[in-house]
């Protein structure tokens, strides 16, 4: 059984900073791309940053220059490193991975059950 579990989320102050983890377990023989998003309520799903297994990365325009994507392969973790954070950032915020389990063939996509940022004006 494959997991991945979200830290790091809370309240802060507008301009503050925030670190979001989030370590993948179980039977994965191999990790590929992963991921965060974020969802308000009301809105839909939207990406915030990629990494790919061999460092790649992609941000949304809104939070580039702000936000930094990073991974460790040996921890099966991804972070996310919030800086100058704004009202508009406030989100359940979700990582994701597309891992490999043993005996599988392909990847799949996983989701972690998501961690709330709450950024007060």
């Amino acid at each position: 059984q494959v997991q991945l579990v979200e830290s790091g989320g809370g309240l802060v102050q507008t301009g503050g900073s925030l670190r979001l983890s989030c370590a993948a377990s179980g039977s994965i023989l191999s990790i590929g791309t992963m991921g965060w998003y974020r969802q308000a309520p009301g809105n839909q799903r939207e990406l915030v940053a990629l990494i790919s297994s061999g460092g790649s990365t992609k941000y949304v325009d809104s939070v580039k220059g702000r936000f930094t994507i990073s991974r460790d392969n040996a921890k099966k973790t991804v972070y996310l490193q919030m800086s100058s954070l704004k009202p508009e950032d406030a989100a359940g915020y979700y990582c994701s991975a597309d891992l490999m389990t043993y005996g599988g063939s392909t990847y799949s996509t996983y989701w972690g059950q998501g961690t709330q940022v709450t950024v007060s004006s």
